[in-house]
């Protein structure tokens, strides 16, 4: 290799290992140096509680509904709860109807941003939640949200999110709670998340039908509208894995296609200075389910290239291995280690990156799709449905 060749590889290596860096690495650096010494927020006491409706858009679960209503009537949210069950199959319909839920069933599939179109116009309530039909929530976790929004600068109330698995998922959300409360001390998150969130009525705009991640764009809304969202570490929202990995490896594609498809349509927003999360958009989001990615194959492709030069190479890419080795195992039932289940999820993750990219880049983020029959997560030590376990309580 030529002195010239050598130096461009060089610098191509450093210009991709930041690139790839900046999602997992640089910017919770920066973020964590940003928030140092900023105190969490806290929520206002309310000295009432007003009505709540709980927007559920549903297809395909009729097997969970029935408990999932009861999940949020048991709740015991200390004002009056309207529960509002947007069934967009006859099926869920059917099951929905024995509960004492309000159903709102249309002709025809409309699909999940149309479905909560229709359940948040329905509503008579200043205050709403949307929940998913199999996400099962703690006690008084309604309660939780609602309080903050005695403060008249809260638009929206974000919740923490927890995927029952032993493949060393827990790692992954308790990584994102981490960034949502750091983000939070700055003044806002964009980490909304559809299986459990609360905004006030007056700022939601009816979402674009076609899009596929109606949570982030619903929190792109709040911001652009002036308000803030706030963060909720005690609340949760847990829900069982996907049952194969193939359900797994097109939910993950279809949200970083979605989700490119969103920061795409409001690319102004990405624009420095042109709002207060264009950071978070750059580091949360596109640097860490894109571009990096992305460099990661540019990196791989380097230490292919350079494999007999370089012991640094060889030692890159035996990593890979290792992680592909432990995946495997996983899905063999097998065991792989504290550190291979770590390897197996970032390798798996980076995978999810480049083909979640090149599903928004071939147009495919469908804002209605296919979907297995849901079942409910055995949360809690007792199996209570309304008692999920604590992120982070679980080791990974």
């Amino acid at each position: 290799m030529t002195t010239s060749s050598s130096k461009f590889c060089r610098t191509a290596t450093l210009s991709l290992l930041t690139v790839a860096a900046i999602g997992p690495v640089l910017y919770p650096l920066w973020l964590g140096w940003r928030t140092r010494g900023l105190p969490d927020p806290e929520p206002p006491e309310p000295t009432s509680w007003p009505d709540l409706a709980v927007v559920v858009p549903a297809f395909r679960e009729q097997s969970v509904i029935a408990a999932k209503v009861e999940n949020l009537l048991a709740n015991g949210y200390p004002g009056q709860l309207e529960v509002i069950i947007v069934a967009d199959d006859k099926e869920t319909a059917a099951s929905a109807r024995a509960t004492s839920a309000r159903v709102i069933a249309p002709p025809k599939r409309l699909g999940k941003a149309a479905a909560l179109n229709l359940g948040v116009r329905s509503a008579n309530s200043k205050i709403v939640a949307i929940t998913d039909a199999n996400a099962m929530i703690d006690a008084g976790s309604l309660e939780k949200l609602v309080r903050w929004f005695d403060d008249p600068s809260i638009g929206a109330v974000a919740a923490e999110k927890h995927i029952e698995t032993t493949s060393g998922e827990s790692a992954y959300w308790m990584f994102e709670s981490w960034l949502k409360r750091r983000e939070s001390r700055t003044g806002t998150t964009i980490g909304l998340i559809g299986e459990l969130a609360a905004f006030r009525r007056e700022e939601y705009v009816e979402l674009p039908e076609d899009i596929a991640v109606d949570d982030l764009w619903l929190a792109l809304d709040v911001v652009e509208r002036g308000a803030r969202i706030a963060y909720e570490p005690e609340v949760c929202a847990s829900e069982a894995e996907s049952a194969t990995i193939a359900d797994e490896w097109e939910r993950r594609t279809r949200i970083v296609a979605g989700a490119n498809d969103v920061l795409w349509r409001r690319r102004r927003l990405l624009i420095p200075g042109s709002s207060p999360v264009a950071v978070q958009l750059w580091g949360h989001r596109l640097f860490r389910q894109s571009l990096g990615p992305l460099a990661h194959v540019g990196l791989v492709l380097i230490a292919l290239a350079s494999v007999r030069e370089s012991r640094l190479a060889r030692g890159f890419l035996a990593l890979h291995a290792f992680g592909a080795f432990s995946f495997v195992r996983q899905r063999r039932g097998l065991s792989s280690g504290r550190f291979g289940r770590l390897a197996a999820q970032v390798l798996f993750l980076q995978a999810v990156g480049i083909g979640g990219t090149i599903r928004w880049a071939r147009g495919d983020r469908p804002a209605r799709w296919p979907k297995p029959e849901r079942v409910l997560p055995t949360c809690g030590d007792s199996g209570n449905p309304s008692s999920p376990p604590s992120p982070r309580s679980m080791a990974l």
